[in-house]
């Protein structure tokens, strides 16, 4: 339905776009603020593997990888359903 009143209104294309490009910003925002925070915990993990014996330092590799692994799954996705 908006894309019909798009084609026959310039203003209201203008003012759906912009919308669309508010909704899109804030959600990189989004990511942006969580990617901060999983940045922290990986900081968090990589100074608890430099601190802890060898055999914690494999738990802590495996779960920082599965983290890192999951971040770029989330990022791949969101990147997919943008375009």
């Amino acid at each position: 339905m908006s894309t019909e009143i798009e084609k026959k209104s310039l203003e209201a294309h203008v003012e759906l776009c912009a919308e669309r490009y508010k909704n899109l910003e804030d959600k990189l925002q989004n990511l942006d603020n969580r990617m901060g925070k999983i940045e922290e915990l990986i900081v968090d993990i990589k100074n608890a593997v430099a601190s802890s014996p060898n055999e914690s330092n494999k738990t802590l590799i495996t779960i920082g990888t599965a983290i890192v692994a999951a971040l770029i799954g989330g990022l791949i996705t969101l990147v997919v359903h943008i375009k």
